[in-house]
């Protein structure tokens, strides 16, 4: 028997090159979904990021001012005291030794627990995640 081919080849290659063409436009269009949300998610974490840098500037300038004033109340055998301590724990770091007590054993530090300026107490800050599993 004669067997009929219902389509004529430049039929057929005309299809599959529409076709071809059809499935790259599929892939472009989901690559560039794909994008949008990685810059979307990306600027999110950019702003979060600005503004811990921004917090923690902040809170550094804070921390140097209070450090000055305690400096500034200190007297003079308290702030050596101080600087052999570090010395001493910058030099234990340094030989990465643990046989010596830690500082706070040796010397107690007074520690002031009252909540500083601007940041009540238990406001630590927590980084903040983006959600960018969501459609």
């Amino acid at each position: 028997g004669a067997f009929l081919y219902k389509y004529s080849t430049s039929e057929i290659s005309d299809a599959s090159g529409a076709s071809v063409v059809a499935i790259d436009n599929k892939i472009e269009q989901a690559m560039d979904l794909v994008k949008s949300h990685l810059m979307y998610a990306v600027r999110e974490e950019v702003e979060v990021l600005k503004e811990q840098i921004k917090e923690l500037y902040e809170r550094n300038s804070m921390l140097e001012r209070e450090n000055a004033v305690l400096k500034s109340l200190a007297n003079t055998e308290q702030l050596s005291q101080l600087s052999n301590q570090l010395s001493q724990l910058s030099s234990q770091l340094s030989q990465g030794s643990s046989t010596s007590p830690p500082l706070h054993q040796q010397h107690p530090v007074v520690t002031n627990n009252t909540p500083t300026l601007g940041q009540p107490e238990g406001s630590q800050s927590i980084p903040h995640q983006p959600n960018i599993s969501s459609a």
